[in-house]
């Protein structure tokens, strides 16, 4: 395997904060693009949020490791000046300001896109640059009320009163995958025909894209409901059992010690078991409740069913096989050192990933400015001096 990323030699001017954005060009750095974030003087928000170790964000940290930070006024000439310097050698911008304000800004596609027409341009939002809702205020909480996501789990969960509540924002983590797949799709469009492009990345139609089922029940309804995947009991916790197929559910009435199940009526088949899920699932439950979390899963991963205990990040952490397989790596910033996931892909002639720093609030400004822009040191100190850059 080569130690050098596929995208090495790529430059990204990153103008996000939150989460979708940094998320989306932390893939891109994993890839081995070099990302210049570019900052306001308070700083992406998500610098401020727990945990914090002496006053540094690990949240922050593990969607920003390995970018060069820049503090930019772009509502200043100059510091707008600087930003259109740096895409001028960038390959790639990606932003994910409320539709209309990179416009506003002089930074937007429209006013980019004659001056340097091999650029690729990914913005990131809610609803979309463009309707009725495009300027509305939009966080993965609202998007996954907004997109049917929380009612569709509302409809499965009888004994729930209300939507379930959001702690794991679904909705960027998503919308950031597919922007990342977009602009390598950019990028080998402008490879092939030699032009850039403007990219619409929006979450809700991230979310819509994972209500697969949903969407087509939605317009054929159908007069049966659909068997739904539980935690099952045990003495101990709970596990998650899945006979999805024929097979998978004839072992599991082997490995329970009832084969009488599988020439039950009830359950003979996917369409009888379809019809008498819950009843399944309470015979299954009698036999798992008298037994530890751990040893549900041993036995029926022994026979060939999908079956897992239920765990916390901490034991997935502590976990020797996830350590052995790599599937955490090291960050550091100037608080010390901690883990964070290693992409979930591996190529066999490419790295990715790999230890990154997180740099402080405009620490890079000066590298960026000299070395990539070429600016000399009382041209710097100009710049500084008028607050256009920290």
């Amino acid at each position: 395997m080569s130690d050098v990323g596929t995208l090495n030699g790529l430059r990204v001017i990153d103008f996000t904060s939150m989460m979708a954005g940094p998320f989306a060009t932390r893939m891109l750095v994993d890839c081995g693009a070099e990302v210049i974030k570019v900052e306001s003087a308070a700083g992406d928000y998500m610098r401020y949020r727990s945990p914090l170790r002496d006053g540094r964000s690990a949240y922050y940290g593990q969607m920003n490791g390995g970018k060069k930070s820049i503090v930019l006024d772009l509502k200043s000439d100059k510091g707008r000046d600087v930003a259109l310097r740096l895409i001028a050698c960038a390959d790639v911008v990606v932003e994910n300001f409320r539709p209309g304000v990179m416009d506003s800004l002089g930074l937007g596609f429209g006013a980019l896109k004659d001056s340097f027409p091999k650029l690729v341009y990914c913005s990131i939002s809610g609803f979309g640059q463009s309707g009725v809702r495009a300027r509305d205020p939009a966080y993965a909480p609202i998007i996954h009320a907004a997109s049917g996501y929380d009612m569709a789990h509302l409809r499965y969960n009888d004994h729930l009163e209300r939507p379930a509540v959001t702690g794991i924002f679904t909705a960027d983590v998503i919308a950031a995958i597919y922007a990342f797949g977009a602009i390598q799709t950019a990028l080998l469009h402008r490879e092939r025909f030699g032009c850039g492009q403007h990219i619409d990345v929006t979450l809700i139609d991230s979310m819509l894209n994972m209500l697969v089922y949903e969407m087509q029940e939605a317009q054929f309804q159908s007069d049966q409901r659909r068997p739904l995947y539980q935690p099952l009991r045990t003495s101990d916790g709970f596990v998650m059992i899945a006979p999805v197929n024929q097979k998978n559910f004839e072992n599991l009435a082997a490995a329970a010690g009832r084969p009488e199940w599988r020439d039950d009526p009830r359950f003979s088949t996917i369409r009888a078991r379809e019809q008498n899920w819950s009843q399944l699932m309470g015979l299954i439950e009698e036999w798992t409740i008298l037994r530890s979390a751990g040893e549900c899963e041993s036995i029926m991963m022994a026979a060939g069913v999908p079956c897992s205990r239920y765990a916390t990040t901490a034991e997935l952490i502590a976990d020797p096989v996830m350590q052995e397989r790599g599937s955490f790596e090291a960050n550091h910033d100037g608080s010390g050192e901690f883990l964070i996931p290693h992409q979930p892909f591996r190529f066999s002639r490419a790295k990715t990933g790999g230890p990154r720093r997180v740099s402080d609030i405009g620490e890079d400004a000066d590298t960026i400015l000299s070395q990539v822009l070429g600016l000399d040191a009382s041209m710097i100190q100009s710049l500084r001096n008028g607050k256009h850059v920290a």
